[in-house]
């Protein structure tokens, strides 16, 4: 509930916006110390299954979140559509090198193999947990205010937590290391980078 939950409600309801990596440095360092004091955990495991990884799944995400990420600004910020390809393309290359290492792995470890590890037995079977990990996923985005942040990180919760399940934990920092990526070229930082954050109060 604490790490869950009320970690999440602080961060959306007090945390400055520029704070982002400083708070999830210390949710990833939380996190770890649960999942090393929970024990049994297979540490190997999170760098097992890279030649399983779902590659049409993978080329399926890319192409689904930018003609999704397309339509969704838009409708709604059409002057965000490409705007870092058009203004800063220099700064795309940046994103996509340290995007997976910064933020989509410290996610994955938290979301993904200290949720379905230590929280296994009281979880639902099947789609079950499933859906609730991607609630909690979405959740945790409560600091950007949106509804289309929290739909979009339900979505990518489920296929994130779907693959950790059925192909190993570098499927999943893979996918989401991609679809955040596509997010980020196609300008949909408009909505996910929190410098662009108001809170509605």
């Amino acid at each position: 509930m604490a790490l869950y939950l009320g970690a999440p409600l602080v961060i959306a309801l007090f945390m400055p916006g520029h704070l982002l990596f400083e708070a999830l440095a210390l949710f990833s360092v939380a996190g770890l110390f649960l999942l090393w004091r929970t024990g049994g955990f297979d540490w190997r495991s999170l760098v097992r299954g890279w030649s399983r990884l779902p590659w049409r799944e993978i080329a399926g995400m890319a192409v689904i979140t930018l003609l999704l990420g397309m339509a969704v600004l838009w409708i709604s910020r059409p002057g965000a559509l490409f705007n870092m390809l058009r203004s800063r393309p220099e700064f795309i290359p940046v994103i996509w090198v340290f995007y997976p290492i910064l933020s989509a792995l410290p996610q994955e470890l938290i979301f993904r193999p200290l949720f379905f590890h230590r929280y296994g037995a009281l979880l639902p079977s099947g789609r079950g947990a499933i859906a609730l990990n991607a609630a909690i996923f979405s959740f945790a985005h409560l600091m950007y205010w949106s509804l289309v942040v929290a739909a979009l990180t339900f979505a990518g919760g489920w296929f994130f937590a779907r693959a950790y399940l059925r192909f190993g934990f570098p499927s999943a920092w893979v996918l989401h290391a991609v679809a955040g990526n596509v997010l980020f070229a196609v300008g949909m930082g408009a909505y996910f980078y929190s410098g662009n954050v108001v809170r509605p109060f």
